[in-house]
């Protein structure tokens, strides 16, 4: 494959936010340098809530083999009639973060839709490597979709959602779900999600050692979730979905990503494979845009017609899923 050469492409907006962010942002990150951004990626429970007119639950629930993990369920504090549902994995490359980090969208959608969202604590890599982690996210889809009736959701309107590693572990439990008949999903949101441990792709080597998460970082984290079958022949779908030869049967599906960043290409690829198989997948690419600017800066042109463009799309889906059970 032919690199470019051309210097990075960051929309004028976003550039100049690039070097106040070193330090802070994990670039070109090493294994060592894990528990500095791990400190750094840590979102309370009080941050994200505030004084917004939500309740904010906790459940201990069974994970993969048994183990206790948490979730925790946000809704309207006068929530009643049940209606469309979220659940929420976290980003964090699969390495950082906690089930309250990026879930701020929650508590819009819990007081715009009135909808019932639930984020999920599954454990992290290198501590706990692949199938750990999809396993517990997927274990806390069934928790959820198990408990529509308590929750007071309807079942019919359940989308999952996830960012950047949370993407991938969205993207891989979907999977999940269609292959043993589990939930079933009105849709998976996937924003610019972590799906390919090869690395290999023309954007992974073009934004090497630029912008917010790189090629270093990303190698850095797939090797802690797959230890050395990273890269290798026999690597799960589930852990790495973009190693799946069969994408037909998903739901709806939404992809957007960056298009200044390592995860362009293996996003694009992604929803090319869903369309392919004849799914359904809106897919945007936003031209310079480096890894997560809709949560580094909210208020830039670009994120706001990404954010606007995410919200409009869940807006139709729910509407789509009060219509009622789809057909098979």
């Amino acid at each position: 494959m032919t690199r470019s050469t051309l210097p990075p492409d960051f929309d004028p907006q976003l550039a100049p936010l690039l070097s106040p962010l070193e330090g802070y942002v994990p670039l070109k990150m090493t294994l060592e340098q894990l528990e500095h951004f791990r400190r750094l990626s840590h979102v309370t429970r009080d941050s994200l809530i505030g004084d917004a007119e939500v309740s904010c639950v906790d459940y201990t629930i069974p994970g993969y083999q048994g183990a206790d993990i948490v979730v925790s369920v946000v809704a309207r504090k006068d929530h009643v009639v049940p209606g469309p549902a979220v659940y929420l994995i976290h980003g964090g490359g699969m390495v950082m973060g906690t089930r309250f980090a990026g879930a701020r969208p929650l508590v819009d959608w819990a007081l715009r839709h009135d909808a019932v969202c639930v984020t999920v604590e599954y454990r992290l890599a290198p501590e706990h490597p692949a199938p750990t982690l999809v396993e517990d996210c997927y274990a806390g889809l069934t928790w959820m979709a198990a408990h529509a009736e308590m929750l007071r959701f309807d079942p019919n309107q359940l989308v999952i959602f996830g960012g950047s590693g949370g993407g991938g572990l969205a993207a891989g439990t979907t999977l999940l779900a269609r292959d043993r008949q589990g939930p079933r999903l009105l849709g998976q949101l996937l924003q610019c999600p972590m799906l390919d441990d090869r690395n290999e792709t023309g954007s992974a080597h073009r934004y090497e050692g630029v912008g917010v998460w790189d090629r270093t970082s990303n190698l850095t984290a797939w090797r802690a979730v797959l230890g050395d079958r990273c890269g290798g022949p026999e690597v799960s779908p589930y852990s790495a979905p973009a190693r799946a030869s069969d994408l037909s049967r998903l739901p709806p599906t939404f992809i957007d990503v960056g298009g200044a960043e390592t995860f362009r290409d293996e996003a694009v690829a992604y929803a090319a494979g869903i369309l392919a198989a004849g799914g359904e997948c809106e897919l945007h690419v936003w031209g310079g845009a480096f890894h997560g600017f809709y949560d580094i800066a909210p208020q830039s042109e670009l994120a706001r017609a990404c954010l606007a463009a995410r919200d409009s799309w869940l807006a139709r889906m729910f509407a789509r899923g009060a219509m009622g059970p789809r057909v098979p």
